[in-house]
């Protein structure tokens, strides 16, 4: 595949984050390309392990190295929003060797709340494919005396900050799917972030959380089993996994729609053709019976189309969440 090969609206789009990846690229032979990838690939996942990101990466680096005949290594590093993540992949050589599970908040949020991070993830960073978009769900503990959203809202409403949501962290897509929730219903709950899902989810089981709202390959075994009561669904539309759940929009909240979205990433200026490659190895690998099955079990709707698409993707999110983030104020914890 090649820039012939998109559309000729895309191309643009493609040139403006894939330029620097095609002057590097020039630089090689066309045998040191070819030869890639020659050593075990680490793809640093920005959140401590047990959460969405880290099934998401899992399920595709397990295709990955089927395919590529080299190893894929998850490196989870949760805290500060994902940042030292970024700021560590920035200090890497840009040679494919490093990619970085991408996402809603690195992508969308930080580069609103985080304007010192030192790095702009439009110029240093290049899209290589969306891997998949997640229905976001809304939870309470099973403690909590609310059968349905507008219940909830009630409850919340008859006790103004005395209920607490978890998320992964400030900008983590649970973080940013509660505050478009705040602000569509006028509930008041006080964010309690933490450093990924897992450590999240841990006190939400425990009931020293009451609210979470977090994608359906973490959450989905905790509903079957009564631990954690779903209560809506953040898609335009119902989802097959849990059918008699709700969407927010239905129950009154016009166009209310929130996703976790999850991709990869890597350095502005790793050669095209092994960007190229790595896409349509992700493409192929959404593909196999065992990511089919995945997906269809949490209802996630698979990505794996070019890097212009992916960078589009991004671009309509960042404009997208920024009034969310203005009118909930979010910002760094």
């Amino acid at each position: 595949m090649n820039e012939s090969d998109f559309p000729t609206i895309q191309r643009r789009d493609y040139l403006k984050w894939m330029g620097a990846a095609g002057l590097a690229a020039s630089g090689l032979s066309s045998h040191a390309q070819s030869a890639w990838p020659n050593k075990p690939i680490r793809w640093i996942v920005p959140f401590a392990p047990g959460g969405t990101s880290s099934i998401v990466a899992r399920t595709i680096a397990t295709e990955l190295t089927k395919q590529m005949g080299v190893s894929f290594i998850i490196d989870n590093k949760g805290g500060g929003g994902g940042v030292p993540a970024m700021q560590e992949a920035m200090r890497l050589p840009a040679d494919g060797y490093t990619i970085v599970m991408s996402h809603i908040g690195l992508m969308a949020v930080n580069p609103l709340i985080y304007p010192d991070s030192g790095y702009d993830v439009n110029k240093d960073f290049m899209p290589v494919t969306l891997l998949s978009r997640v229905p976001s769900l809304f939870v309470v503990h099973k403690d909590v005396p609310a059968t349905d959203l507008k219940s909830l809202i009630a409850y919340v409403k008859s006790r103004p900050g005395q209920l607490n949501y978890a998320s992964a962290g400030n900008a983590s897509a649970g973080h940013l799917a509660m505050e478009a929730l705040k602000l569509a219903s006028g509930m008041f709950v006080t964010h309690i972030p933490y450093r990924g899902t897992g450590p999240a989810l841990n006190d939400v089981l425990a009931g020293r959380i009451q609210l979470f709202s977090a994608g359906t390959p973490a959450l989905l075994p905790h509903i079957k089993s009564g631990a954690l009561r779903c209560l809506a669904v953040g898609t335009p539309e119902r989802i097959s996994v849990l059918p008699d759940v709700p969407t927010v929009a239905e129950l009154g909240f016009k166009d209310f729609e929130t996703v976790q979205w999850y991709g990869i990433t890597a350095r502005a200026g790793t050669p095209q053709d092994i960007v190229i490659k790595l896409q349509q190895e992700c493409a192929k690998a959404m593909k196999s019976p065992e990511v089919i099955a995945k997906y269809a079990a949490e209802s996630a709707i698979a990505g794996g189309g070019p890097p212009s698409e992916y960078g589009a993707f991004i671009a309509r999110e960042q404009a997208r969440w920024k009034d969310v983030v203005i009118k909930g104020q979010i910002k760094p914890g």
